[in-house]
């Protein structure tokens, strides 16, 4: 019992000396009256008053109320949270950033304070896990991004004119026609690939290769003095093609690839050897809406090789596979 001052109450309390003996507290100190007996029932004798720290309630028995979380802890985890979940959204990443460094350093600061830890101990989980997520949907943003940006764009293959009577004609899509889940089917992979002739569409570029020889050595070596001979166990392959710019601005063919795949997948390219082709060679062109060129482009090849021509209509565009017969 305490007065409103916070003080003992007037009354008989133990003078803590171990003895038993009894003081009077008269509630502002104690007196010179004592009495060798408690005046209260055995077990329920006060105990002398003891010191409170500041702030705090101070009476006889009285101990230090049980701490409570300090409210910067729970500051820092309202932020926290709030920082997790912005981190992530792709499109509030920043804002989880800004929120999460702010919450970390409310946690620290709050494990200093008195109160309980675990608000802030939260807080500080929070802001370390959610930087990680964040980091993980920003690079995975930036992946998608990349990808849009400069992976492959749509092909499409148009057969050539004897095909397109026998079939019913018409422009056939390399996507649509893909069976789900199997793509080795789809008009143009390695598994199926196109005939000669076939116009092979990009955003930018319309490609046909017109004809492939593959044992072209004779004509090439005849075509340019400088010229050096096939590897032991190759043969010059000579293939054309016809290139039509359909982007806008301009474009140059060189942006076409023409590669050789070999039969056991190595894939073989022009600039391998040093070799000029026969007139007209393809790829020096600067080709406007509409213009188009038709030239010559060789590649080494293994001697007696069934491989295939690979074609990549621009840049940025999805490769497609060419049957050489």
């Amino acid at each position: 019992m305490s007065t409103p001052g916070g003080t003992p109450a007037p009354g008989w309390y133990d003078d803590g000396t171990g003895t038993g003996t009894q003081r009077y507290w008269d509630g502002a100190g104690w007196t010179e009256q004592t009495a060798p007996t408690s005046s209260t029932p055995p077990g329920a004798a006060a105990q002398a008053p003891r010191a409170t720290p500041p702030g705090g309630q101070w009476g006889p028995g009285s101990s230090e109320p049980p701490t409570k979380p300090h409210p910067l802890g729970w500051v820092a985890l309202a932020v926290a949270v709030l920082g997790f979940v912005f981190a992530c959204i792709p499109g509030a990443l920043i804002v989880g950033w800004v929120l999460l460094p702010i919450a970390f350093i409310l946690a620290i600061v709050g494990l200093f304070l008195r109160g309980k830890k675990w608000p802030a101990i939260t807080a500080l989980i929070l802001a370390v896990v959610g930087t990680v997520v964040g980091v993980i949907v920003f690079l995975t943003v930036v992946s998608d991004s990349v990808e849009e940006a400069f992976g492959g764009t749509d092909v499409t293959v148009s057969p050539p004119a004897e095909d397109e009577s026998t079939d019913g004609g018409g422009e056939v899509t390399e996507e649509a026609t893909e069976p789900e889940g199997d793509a080795a089917d789809a008009p143009g992979s390695r598994e199926n690939p196109v005939p000669l002739g076939t116009v092979i569409s990009g955003s930018d570029f319309d490609v046909t290769i017109n004809s492939v020889e593959l044992d072209a050595t004779d004509a090439v070596m005849a075509a340019n003095e400088f010229n050096e001979a096939p590897p032991e166990g190759y043969t010059y392959a000579l293939i054309n093609a016809t290139v039509t710019y359909t982007g806008e601005e301009s474009g140059f063919a060189l942006e076409v690839e023409i590669d050789y795949v070999t039969s056991t997948g190595e894939v073989l390219a022009s600039y391998d050897t040093f070799a000029v082709p026969p007139e007209p060679e393809l790829g020096l062109d600067e080709l406007y809406n509409g213009g188009s060129t038709t030239g010559n482009t060789v590649i080494a090849v293994p001697a007696g090789d069934a491989g295939l021509v690979r074609v990549t209509p621009g840049v940025f565009a999805d490769e497609v596979f060419v049957a050489t017969q």
